[in-house]
């Protein structure tokens, strides 16, 4: 490859990893690497496992939310005015059923499922203070909005479902897993999830016991690609008014936030986070 060539490809990956939410760290490097001439270590091989050279913007590459080995405590965060653990009014902790894979239908007798392109969220705790140690037989709830940016149990449209909520107990490598859909985008905020932290089973089913309150965020290049689909009309409006600049709660950072994603909007998405949790 030409020094020439070299650069230029040094400027697309930049451009992506931009794009994408890459790490700072990672997007410095590979920064300097453009301002400077070619070193050994520069170019293609700083991409995080998993990115190929699609420059598109499209929803299928991989983005990173850490760099192997490393884990920080969880920024803790707002839980909003929706939350459904008791501490607002509804609390869907206490329906039978909540702990469950699969959040997209309603529990307790309602019927409602929930539309929109499909994603799958694995979150893995692990112990910032011990090396990054998994962490096992903890619980995680985990709660957002539908594709039209209504949260059920409040929203008046779908208050009397209780789908997109669910809780999840930790397997020996610290993950869970939910089954769900691509959130919408509501009028203030960029497209999120929210989730909180339990020391086990047992505990999750008041507020009171959470340990960490958070949210996870997801890429721009993501979610264009996913409004593209029927049913997040409304999205695309709310989201062209948006930044994570100007987000409340992801305006200080999005690192130990953004979600890794992989898939398509015709086969439906994995979003991965590494949740660092001091106990």
């Amino acid at each position: 490859m030409t020094e020439h060539r070299h650069d230029a490809q040094l400027q697309r990956d930049v451009r992506r990893l931009a794009v994408h939410g890459t790490p700072r760290r990672r997007f410095l490097q590979l920064l300097a690497c453009v301002a400077a001439v070619p070193l050994v270590g520069c170019g293609k091989e700083t991409l995080a496992d998993g990115e190929d050279d699609d420059t598109s913007g499209g929803g299928g590459g991989e983005t990173e939310s850490r760099e192997d080995g490393e884990c920080a405590q969880i920024p803790e965060e707002t839980a909003g005015p929706y939350p459904g653990d008791g501490s607002n009014g509804a609390n869907a902790l206490a329906l039978s059923g909540i702990v469950r894979s699969d959040i997209t239908t309603s529990l307790g007798g309602a019927s409602g499922v929930a539309e929109g392109v499909p994603l799958t969220v694995e979150l893995t705790l692990v112990n910032p203070s011990d090396g990054c140690t998994p962490l096992e037989g903890y619980a995680v709830y985990l709660w957002h909005c539908d594709r039209e940016g209504n949260y059920s149990m409040y929203s008046a449209r779908v208050k009397s479902e209780s789908y997109l909520r669910g809780v999840q107990e930790t397997d020996q490598a610290g993950k869970v897993t939910f089954t769900t859909v691509f959130p919408g985008c509501y009028a203030g905020r960029m497209p999120h999830m929210h989730f909180e932290v339990y020391p086990g089973l047992a505990a999750a089913t008041d507020a009171s016991n959470k340990i960490v309150t958070s949210q996870l965020a997801f890429p721009v290049a993501t979610c264009e690609v996913v409004y593209e689909e029927e049913g997040y009309e409304t999205s695309v409006r709310n989201f062209a008014q948006i930044s994570f600049a100007r987000d409340n709660v992801f305006s200080d950072g999005t690192e130990l936030q953004l979600a890794a994603m992989t898939g398509s909007n015709e086969e439906g998405y994995v979003a991965k986070l590494v949740v660092g949790v001091s106990d």
